[in-house]
């Protein structure tokens, strides 16, 4: 058959898919590439959450389906989470669904919202499931250049105030993937206040919010009346190293919940019960192992930072997150990201996202994963140095 597939046709080519086999051809030929490219976790999962799903495989019960919207227990253990981090009540049976990871709850999310008249308003440059979620649902997207606080805030605000049809949404996400920006308190209340008063709902990404340098990160539901228009998504993935475990949650408006609640008791039957089982004996048992992965991201990151300065790359320190999102060297600059990034992965083996997978305002960086050790980000660096004084 020779027809196309339209949906598949809406996504544009995987720009990480060419960098990455690039760099499958670069190792072919000998070359150790230094890897900042994905923010895959490197830490191993600690032990005693390690330890629980082991014990909890072994009751033959628990290999049964599960439940799609998560198992009580870990429910009630997300709960007790935004009760002890932010003094935020959530009820568990009505405000809280389990998720595969947070991108397959973005994604029902957005199959469970949208209608082909929906508008999504989406920063640009964001995490590509912030935008491609919608657009396999068949929504509209609204790209916003994506600039944190009040300028941030007045796009949005023009956005919805220029538009013929309101927007369904808007997307938000701190510390973002991937420009590591952050936001605090004061703008969570202006971008509530401002979507009530228009009736547009807000989908908060807050994948990242344990890994904070300085001040511990705010969650949109610690504003007052949010949970009437917003939801937030947080996962396991990054605070406990448990990346390929897949499992995240959604907690907030009991509308939005229940909708995508209801699209998940049609599409799958959760996450395998022993894995759910030990997220929830994560989040209620001892929480140094948190403290120590936030350490080595804040070691890691001043590693990177201090190495790139005096390699002659001027670049920030994110406050928090696991990415460096660092504007390519002027030089370099008109080339654009993908073929920057093929060049340093060429000249001083290390590979880095290109900019441009995230969006067209991405397209003079590159994003730097802090998920090397720091004797292989000070190899990195000088690599670096030396590629660009070359």
């Amino acid at each position: 058959p020779q027809q196309k597939f339209e949906r598949i046709e809406l996504l544009p080519p995987y720009v990480f898919a060419e960098v990455n086999r690039f760099k499958a051809e670069l190792r072919a030929k000998g070359k150790d590439i230094i890897d900042f490219g994905m923010g895959n976790p490197d830490s191993p999962t600690p032990a005693h959450i390690v330890k629980k799903l082991t014990e909890t495989v072994q009751n033959p019960d628990t290999h049964r389906y599960s439940m799609s919207k998560g198992i009580p227990g870990l429910r009630k253990a997300i709960s007790g989470y935004y009760k002890r981090r932010w003094d935020v009540d959530i009820n568990p049976e009505t405000e809280a669904v389990v998720t595969i990871g947070s991108k397959e709850g973005l994604v029902n999310m957005a199959n469970a919202i949208s209608s082909k008249d929906s508008t999504i308003l989406v920063p640009d440059p964001c995490y590509p499931i912030h935008e491609f979620g919608y657009v396999l649902a068949g929504a509209k997207v609204h790209s916003l250049p994506k600039f944190t606080g009040v300028p941030f805030y007045n796009q949005v605000k023009e956005a919805i105030e220029g538009s013929k049809t309101k927007p369904l949404a808007v997307i938000l996400n701190y510390p973002c993937n991937p420009t590591a920006e952050t936001a605090d308190l004061a703008f969570y209340e202006e971008m509530v206040a401002l979507c009530k008063h228009y009736g547009v709902w807000i989908l908060s990404d807050l994948a990242y919010c344990e890994i904070y340098f300085d001040e511990p990160t705010p969650s949109i539901m610690q504003v007052k009346g949010a949970k009437d228009i917003a939801v937030e998504f947080t996962t396991m993935s990054k605070t406990y190293s448990m990346p390929g475990w897949r499992v995240g949650f959604c907690v907030g408006n009991q509308k939005l919940i229940y909708a995508l609640t209801r699209i998940k008791s049609y599409v799958d039957y959760g996450a395998f019960t022993p894995i759910q089982v030990a997220s929830a004996y994560a989040l209620n048992g001892p929480q140094d192992c948190v403290d120590g992965f936030r350490k080595l991201y804040k070691e890691r990151r001043d590693v990177l930072i201090e190495g790139l300065n005096k390699a002659g790359w001027k670049v920030e320190a994110p406050k928090a997150g696991m990415f460096v999102w660092a504007k390519i060297p002027e030089k370099f600059r008109a080339m654009g990201s993908l073929e920057f990034s093929k060049k340093l992965m060429e000249e001083a083996e290390v590979a880095v996202a290109p900019g441009i997978g995230f969006g067209k305002y991405g397209d003079e960086y590159v994003r730097i994963a802090l998920i090397e050790n720091k004797q292989r980000t000070r190899q990195a660096t000088r690599n670096i140095k030396k590629f660009l004084q070359g």
